[in-house]
């Protein structure tokens, strides 16, 4: 494995899937992923007891011990697509369900016929600024 990168890594399964489904029908078994460690120790006759960078592919749904489980046997990137094309769409559809009046035109909203709508763009940028600040949202420095 170290001929392709010495940062190869490898989407082992344990029962993830791709997608959020209902719970109980997906049974995750992070202590395969140690096996799997193993296995590969084994063959390659690495020192390290963690010799394979694992990928947590179909994360969405999963439980905080589920991670911390996955982390502990080698996996050093989590998947989370799913729910954070849903964190993503719930903010912008309760935006836009809270000032849809505001969205139907260029020129005019409940505020005044005349007023723009550029009013209420800047202020949901502000809110959202503020909130981002408010959060300290650790941006990486790459």
């Amino acid at each position: 494995m170290s001929e392709v990168s010495k940062y190869f890594s490898i989407a082992a399964g344990f029962g993830n899937v791709h997608g959020v489904y209902k719970p109980g029908n997906v049974k995750l078994r992070p202590e395969l992923l140690q096996k799997h460690q193993q296995f590969v120790k084994e063959k390659t006759n690495a020192k390290d007891d963690k010799p394979v960078f694992l990928v947590f592919h179909g994360g969405s749904g999963s439980s905080v011990d589920d991670f911390r489980q996955a982390i502990s046997y080698g996996v050093v990137k989590v998947n989370l697509d799913t729910d954070m094309q849903w964190a993503y769409l719930s903010g912008v559809r309760d935006y836009v369900l809270n000032k849809k009046d505001y969205l139907m035109t260029q020129v005019g909203n409940p505020d005044g016929e005349d007023k723009p709508v550029s009013d209420q763009v800047r202020s949901a940028c502000e809110v959202y600024t503020n909130t981002r600040l408010e959060q300290k949202v650790l941006r990486p420095s790459w």
